[in-house]
């Protein structure tokens, strides 16, 4: 394929597919982090099927599953009212006339993610796969002194990165979001040049709130927090305010009103990348292979990261 600086890499590889699903990699509200891209899928004419690692206990909903640890959650899902990011999506899309089924893995380890995976990828008839992170933990190599909150991204990157029926790709928008999980954030652009050097990196792309995509985001953020309060995403409102051009300290809610943000347009940037580069250059996937629960994840995380030279936090030169 001839690449070009009229099209982002990535999206010349999704062009040659009609079913695409997008994921959200790390829990939360990740899956929103991955709407703007899926709507300009749809508006491209591609089937787009949105899927989240759920932070929501699904027993207390009437969520249908599809499968083990797989629900399918549509706007008139009920339950779970305080906290249910998959929910507001699909009621939001509902609202915008939009195909607006949300798909609800449960919080497992890599061996039964991997099995709910598979399913959907077949109930679907997928060809391609987009696993979205918002902010930029799914990057870390695994030998950073800090590493984010990797336990759900990094079981999504092992889950998917075997499943050989199907194109992979990664997305990071948010950079910069994870300073205050402890991501140094040099580190994270010291893993993108590897990545490129690699050959895995499909480059990267801001949205603006001139898009009708940016905008669609930006009216399903501002839904979502309407409707969760005292738990709006912290990641999404900063992702939303970069769009919005804002800058510096930007007050987004009663959860970060001790802290001190740094809103910058770096945070309305997919960097993209194929989704084997990202699990290769990862020094402890192979070590979570056989978890059953998000609990061995966080423990194979932590015991690995007990043996290896961390390498040094350094800043970004200004």
């Amino acid at each position: 394929m001839t690449l070009s600086l009229l099209e982002p890499p990535l999206l010349s590889r999704l062009d040659r597919h009609d079913r695409i699903l997008i994921a959200g990699a790390g829990g939360g509200f990740d899956v929103y982090a991955g709407l703007p891209l899926a709507m300009a899928l749809r508006r491209a004419g591609k089937q787009v099927f949105l899927a989240n690692l759920t932070f929501t206990y699904l027993g207390e909903t009437d969520a249908a599953y599809l499968a083990p640890h797989l629900a399918v959650v549509t706007a008139t899902t009920t339950g779970a009212d305080h906290y249910f990011p998959e929910r507001r999506l699909a009621e939001w899309l509902t609202e915008q006339e939009q195909p607006s089924t949300v798909y609800a893995f449960e919080k497992v380890g890599v061996r039964p993610l991997r099995t709910a995976y598979a399913r959907l990828i077949e109930e679907l008839r997928v060809q391609a796969i987009v696993l979205v992170d918002g902010g930029t933990d799914i990057l870390m190599r695994g030998d950073e002194e800090g590493l984010g909150t990797p336990e759900e991204d990094m079981t999504s990157l092992a889950a998917v990165s075997r499943l050989d029926s199907v194109e992979s790709f990664v997305v990071s928008i948010g950079f910069g979001v994870d300073s205050y999980h402890g991501v140094c954030h040099a580190n994270v652009l010291e893993n993108i040049a590897a990545i490129e050097r690699d050959g895995g990196y499909l480059g990267a792309f801001a949205v603006t709130a001139a898009m009708p995509e940016g905008r669609a985001y930006l009216n399903a953020v501002s839904h979502a927090h309407g409707r969760t309060p005292g738990r709006a995403s912290i990641v999404n409102g900063s992702i939303a305010a970069a769009i919005e051009g804002r800058f510096g300290n930007v007050p987004l809610s009663d959860r970060t009103a001790e802290s001190e943000l740094f809103i910058n347009p770096l945070m309305a940037i997919y960097f993209a990348f194929e989704l084997r580069a990202v699990a290769k250059q990862s020094l402890y996937l192979p070590w979570l292979e056989d978890t059953e629960s998000i609990f061995d994840v966080g423990a194979r995380i932590r015991a690995f990261h007990r043996t290896v030279q961390i390498r040094p936090r350094v800043p970004i030169p200004h």
